[in-house]
């Protein structure tokens, strides 16, 4: 099957009114449809400007969402170009986590022992504006081919020590049921692999692509976790909300992951809310909060690490523990994620400790534990 041809796959059903092929179609997929929206003629200057170093795409029905009276709107934010995306700051870097160093072939990313990064496509349904592989996928732009992942399932074949393979790109839910359906049957025949887990925007973006037959496709021997990328509360609709549903119903494990964006989710009581939703109304249980990566441009939508650790503390205290993520730092040169949360521990003499409660106040703990 031609790259032309898995793009977009047959129209099938949805959980929504409009046919997920088509909301994409009426959305936003190159630079000439910015003049579909409501933008000044210097806005679109300036979109136009920055889309030429990274692609735009949304799907129609994300771009409804936007409150275009409001030029901080969360969403519009996440999806319309920039020309601050243009200031590149020192220190900013190309592959801020060392993707392609640690890919010993095309189209897989070996990091970690256990698991992998398989890469069946470099298209996505919305390409967000602070995305740490924008520079990638603008330049390579290649979309599935069975041909074109057999050296990575060769790689993972010969490596017994994977458990897990991690469908990226790219997002792999642009794809077709029969693609996604391929996939799955290639990568379960890999006997000491145990769990597909899938990286997508498209429950949050493109929701009427989450149906019965998507489900089916991903189904078999393995266990598959779905880990969703929810930024604001505002994303959260009846459609999003239905995607989840169907996802859950089929027994996959749902997590997400949000990128602390400065003027999208800064602040105590967007996360408060959209942690709330998650997991009370979506069933998505929050699972990273990612600092900013040093993608170049994105200096503007970074916060201080001090900054997002004074954030992560106070959600602490205002949410229950299956509501609250763990904030983490993706470190360059390929160092994986580290937990960034603040330490409540503020002093220790031997067994003697003092920690700091939610209340503010300095406690004494003293550990008693029996030598052998």
């Amino acid at each position: 099957m031609s790259e032309r041809d898995m793009s977009m796959g047959s129209p099938g059903k949805t959980n929504g009114t409009v046919p997920w092929q088509d909301d994409c179609r009426d959305g936003v997929r190159n630079v000439r449809d910015l003049d579909r929206l409501p933008l000044s003629p210097q806005e679109r200057a300036a979109a136009e400007a920055a889309a030429a170093i990274h692609k735009i795409r949304a799907p129609k029905s994300y771009l409804d969402l936007i409150d275009w009276d409001n030029a901080a709107d969360p969403i519009r934010l996440q999806v319309i170009p920039s020309p601050e995306e243009l200031e590149f700051d020192e220190g900013e870097l190309v592959d801020p986590i060392a993707d392609h160093a640690f890919s010993p072939i095309p189209r897989l990313t070996h990091r970690h022992a256990d698991r992998v990064l398989l890469y069946p496509t470099y298209q996505c349904a919305v390409y967000c504006r602070f995305c740490f592989r924008k520079e990638s996928l603008t330049s390579i732009g290649r979309g599935y081919s069975r041909e074109a992942l057999e050296a990575a399932f060769a790689y993972i074949e010969s490596h017994p020590e994977i458990r897990e393979v991690i469908l990226t790109g790219g997002d792999p839910l642009s794809l077709p049921d029969k693609a996604l359906a391929e996939i799955r049957a290639r990568v379960e025949a890999i006997e000491h692999v145990r769990l597909l887990r899938i990286h997508t925007r498209v429950p949050v973006v493109l929701p009427s692509r989450v149906t019965d037959e998507m489900v089916a496709a991903l189904q078999g021997r393995l266990m598959v976790t779905v880990v969703t990328h929810f930024n604001h509360a505002r994303e959260i609709t009846p459609a999003t909300e239905q995607a989840c549903r169907i996802l859950r119903h089929a027994g996959f494990v749902l997590l997400n992951q949000t990128v602390l964006l400065k003027g999208v989710n800064d602040t105590v009581d967007v996360l408060e809310e959209l942690c709330r939703e998650l997991m009370y109304r979506l069933g998505v249980k929050p699972y990273y909060l990612h600092h900013g990566d040093l993608a170049r441009g994105m200096a503007h939508r970074r916060t201080t690490i001090a900054d997002g650790q004074a954030l992560v503390r106070e959600l602490r205290a205002r949410l229950s523990g299956i509501c609250n993520p763990v904030y983490v730092l993706d470190l360059p040169e390929g160092g994986g994620k580290v937990p960034i949360n603040p330490s409540y521990a503020e002093a220790q003499d031997g067994s003697t400790w003092q920690f700091r409660g939610h209340d503010g106040k300095l406690r004494t703990y003293a550990e008693i534990v029996r030598e052998p």
